[in-house]
Order: structure tokens, then C-alpha cells, then sequence
């Protein structure tokens, strides 16, 4: 069994080989079964109806291009210059955005919560 390893946007792709989907495909249509395709090329059976089912079942779809992200992190990161002190909340309201897509935000420009420099003294009883 063949498979081949299609690389993009840091993730890999598993997909059969051309080969293997021509042998299964030919296998078929000289009258063999679905069942017996999927048992003897080790290939499910969804997967052989997806091929049968594909206009052109040797061709692959290349991803369409991605969504525009919603808050710019250049953006992002001259607020934090201009308003070191601004909450997520009031980032939010600013931008137009959710708490969640600020914190992801930041975590991408590498800004980390507020730290002490100095412990804080606990008064335990």
C-alpha cells in the first residue's frame, strides 16, 4: 500500500497513491466487488466510494485560501504600547473581538501577563 504525504500549512496530509487508487478502481469496474476492493487493497470502503463518487478521482483539491484573521497583531501590539494598562475586556470592546481572540492574540506577539517583581507578603493567621 502505497500513501503519500502532502505537506502545507505545517501540517501533512495522508493521501493513497495514484497507483493504488487505479488498481482499486480498475479492480471495480472489471466487475469486481466494493467489499472485496476494500479487503484485498487494505482500502476502506468510504474512502472507495469517495473516489467512485469524485469527478475527476485522480486529482487532488488544493485547500482554498484562508479566512483573513480579524485582528491584526501589529495592530495588537501598538495598543499594548500605547495602553500598557488596558484590560482584555476593554482590548476587546476596542477591536471588536472576543476576550478568547485578544488572549490568543497576545500570546502570538509574546506578551505575557503583568508579573511582581517582588513577593507579596501573605497574612496567614
Amino acid at each position: 500500500m502505497y500513501i503519500v504525504f502532502c505537506f502545507c500549512d505545517n501540517s501533512y496530509i495522508m493521501r493513497y497513491s495514484q497507483d493504488l487508487r487505479k488498481r482499486v478502481l480498475d479492480f471495480i469496474a472489471t466487475g469486481g466487488s466494493k467489499a472485496e476492493a476494500s479487503r484485498r487493497f487494505q482500502v476502506s470502503r468510504r474512502c472507495i466510494y469517495n473516489w467512485l463518487d469524485a469527478a475527476d478521482p485522480f486529482s487532488y483539491e488544493k485547500p482554498g485560501p484562508r479566512k483573513p484573521y480579524r485582528l491584526d497583531p501589529e495592530a495588537l501590539a501598538e495598543h499594548v504600547k500605547e495602553f500598557p494598562d488596558s484590560t482584555q475586556k476593554e482590548r476587546a470592546a476596542h477591536f471588536g473581538v472576543s476576550q478568547r481572540c485578544i488572549c490568543y492574540g497576545l500570546k502570538k506577539i509574546g506578551c505575557t501577563r503583568k508579573k511582581r517583581l517582588s513577593p507579596t507578603r501573605n497574612n496567614v493567621l
